[in-house]
């Protein structure tokens, strides 16, 4: 929103003024006429339809009611003082009951006169009665009535007290939205619109706020959101394309010795075809002569460590080094331990370098790296270092990347005059709407495929009641020779929560599984690192039958031998948490089983939950749930940074209009790509204008 009209101070529209301004700026980051305007209703109420006072139901979430006032009175006193009155209609009474605001109300209402009541009916005494209902003259409703669907907007504690709640917001944004008349900018290419059939941008924002119908509405509710979303992804793409036209990449030519010695002695299962195709997808990247940026996506097991190996020995095999990159030191340690398994018996160089390591083997480490004797460094954010200096890096794999910060990320861009290759691997899927704005600039590869001989883990869904049965099933598996873990939400008990903590948990496993007969390990993230890693140890060993954990053990822990997961508190962790934490059996050949105890007492989102996770076990399935649940903004750990600040655009249910605008602006740069012809300066300022607002988070290396 370009022009000064829509640059204008929000103070000064009508009935706003200096000290509403102050309101809407603090409470909702509004300055300005444009940005008032981008306050969009969240939903919108049907007000044409009555309902008689004798069909109330408790499945009416609200009620509109006609008739007339036949007593008033006070009821109680001082801080306890209500204001009762009783509405009747020609089917029956109701309460109308006030409890703040109360000065106000007192002698407002004629008998001789109808009104219009509107609120939330709830039973108490078993009688109806409606709490602070709005109340209007059916003379004062005839012009509203003209518009049956009224809008419904976001407010604040403070901003009611400003007369602001959604009624005072529609107040000030009607004239604004009878002004804007000829003053908004289109900020989209007439080919586009014309092509999509969309309304104009002046239209749009006039009937976002008062539709005239519900079919306006909805083309309005269109035009925005793709509008919004076409924007984003015209921003990534152009990012993307100006890192390929920037920086030229290293070219892997060949696929070399260290490769075919891996693939044809040392590797430890075939690969799938989801493998398969991905290495491929990465060798076309990596001979390209474009710098590769991609993100790789997989189930947790599905075998992207290996994928990973086989990009870093391709980088060898063309005289480069490659890093690998974890966001912990147990997930850096577990890398360094796979890898260099696999690699036993080749003649090549890997290292650790977490912020655990001496600094004589550190000064040793920096030296290989800068002679060019160490082909693989695998570390932390140690990684990073101004001391770290490669000889000839190539490739930078890294994994969990969510967990690391784009400056950090970016300092691996300093390691080499060109920047190397890179490999972005998680193991939390990723719904497709999310990967395509989170990481809109990547390439993206996923893995969609377990390899051969995994049996799919049981998940089954047990209230508390089933403890004992539970416990019987563990002493089974356990007499087999299987390992359990069993995983609290908390450390310490807290009065508000009545579900089990960790300590309580133990206590009581201690008292099902008694010494000698069984062992129990314990690990939370309030241990100091030696006593974690010496009860982590014991159990990988197999010296404990059962760990009592936190989410600690959510990334890092591989134990083949651990068949069962049992989840305390069930109802309590997300869905993507479930599924990662159930991931962490299933790593041998035994059957595993994934047991989630909750209370009676769930949500309708927790029963979803359990039964997602008893249904399938399908990451992206659970992450497409997850997105419809919890919202983009919890599941990316974006919602404080306003990477996905999105005004009306829902990536949850708008998948279709997101590609529809990635397709658009992809055609738009493919012909001009500097967005430098005349139909496109408008688009071009507004971009701009955006790209001012928002950090540039999607550079990824």
């Amino acid at each position: 929103m370009s022009n000064t009209f829509l640059q204008t101070p929000v103070e000064y529209l009508k009935g706003v003024g200096p000290q509403r301004a102050e309101t809407l700026q603090k409470e909702m980051g509004i300055f300005t006429f444009g940005e008032l305007l981008t306050l969009y209703p969240f939903r919108y109420e049907d007000r044409t339809k009555f309902h008689n006072i004798k069909d109330i139901t408790p499945e009416l979430y609200t009620v509109q009611l006609r008739g007339k006032f036949v007593g008033l009175k006070m009821i109680g006193e001082k801080r306890a003082k209500r204001l009762s009155a009783i509405f009747r209609d020609a089917t029956g009474d109701i309460e109308l009951v006030w409890f703040q605001g109360i000065k106000w109300i007192t002698g407002k209402f004629k008998t001789d006169r109808e009104y219009i009541v509107y609120g939330k009916p709830q039973m108490y005494n078993g009688k109806w009665n409606i709490a602070h209902p709005e109340v209007e003259e059916v003379t004062e409703a005839n012009t509203r009535l003209a518009n049956p669907l009224q809008p419904v907007y976001p407010s604040t504690e403070k901003m009611k007290g400003k007369f602001l709640d959604s009624k005072g917001i529609a107040r000030i944004i009607k004239p604004l939205a009878i002004l804007i008349q000829g003053k908004i900018p289109e900020i989209l290419p007439e080919a586009l619109i014309s092509r999509m059939k969309m309304m104009n941008r002046e239209q749009a924002l006039y009937q976002i706020h008062f539709p005239s119908s519900a079919e306006s509405l909805q083309r309005a509710q269109f035009r925005l959101k793709f509008e919004e979303l076409f924007f984003l992804q015209l921003r990534l793409l152009k990012t993307k394309a100006f890192r390929q036209e920037q920086f030229k990449g290293f070219v892997f030519s060949t696929v070399g010795d260290r490769f075919n010695e891996f693939y044809k002695n040392y590797l430890p299962f075939p690969l799938t075809n989801a493998q398969k195709r991905v290495i491929k997808e990465i060798r076309h990247d990596t001979g390209s002569g474009k710098q590769m940026n991609r993100l790789l996506q997989g189930d947790v097991g599905s075998g992207k460590t290996l994928v990973a190996l086989m990009t870093m020995l391709i980088a060898l095999d063309n005289g480069f080094q490659a890093g690998m990159m974890a966001p912990t030191e147990i997930l850096a340690n577990q890398h360094y331990q796979t890898i260099s398994a696999m690699l036993d018996g080749m003649n090549l160089k890997v290292g650790l370098l977490t912020g655990s390591v001496k600094t004589a083997q550190r000064r040793e480490l920096h030296r290989m790296l800068e002679s060019g004797e160490m082909d693989i460094l695998i570390g932390t954010h140690a990684l990073i270092e101004e001391g770290v200096k490669f000889k000839n890096l190539g490739m930078v794999v890294i994994d969990e990347q969510h967990r690391f910060g784009v400056e950090q990320r970016a300092k691996l861009w300093s390691k080499n005059t060109q920047p190397p290759h890179v490999l972005v691997m998680t193991a939390t899927p990723i719904p497709r709407t999310l990967a395509m704005t989170l990481y809109g600039d990547l390439d993206v590869s996923v893995i969609d495929e377990m390899p051969p001989g995994r049996k799919s883990i049981k998940t089954m869904h047990k209230f508390d009641s089933h403890r004992l049965e539970v416990f019987g099933f563990m002493k089974e598996q356990i007499k087999l020779g299987r390992q359990i873990y069993i995983v609290y939400p908390l450390i310490k008990e807290s009065e508000k929560m009545d579900y089990k903590d960790l300590e309580d948990g133990y206590e009581s496993i201690c008292r099902a599984f008694p010494l000698p007969e069984y062992k129990v390990s314990i690990v939370h993230g309030q241990m100091k690192t030696e006593a974690k890693d010496f009860e982590m140890q014991r159990f990988v060993k197999g010296e404990t039958n059962i760990m009592v954990a936190t989410t600690v053990i959510e990334v890092g822990v591989n134990v083949p031998n651990a068949s069962v997961m049992v989840i305390e508190s069930a109802e309590r962790f997300g869905l993507s948490q479930l599924h990662q934490l159930r991931g962490r059996v299933g790593r041998g050949a035994d059957q595993s089983y994934c047991i989630l105890l909750s209370s009676y007492k769930l949500s309708s989102d927790a029963k979803l939950r359990m039964s997602t996770m008893v249904k399938t076990n399908d990451g992206f399935e659970i992450a497409d749930t997850d997105l419809r649940l919890r919202g983009p903004g919890d599941i990316s750990g974006t919602q404080q940074s306003g990477l996905l600040n999105l005004k009306i655009a829902d990536l949850a249910q708008d998948a279709q209009i997101l590609q529809y605008a990635r397709n658009a602006a992809g055609e738009i740069l493919n012909e001009d790509v500097h967005l430098e012809k005349p139909e496109h300066q408008l688009m071009k300022q507004h971009l701009t204008e955006v790209e001012k607002f928002q950090a540039n988070w999607s550079r990824i290396s």
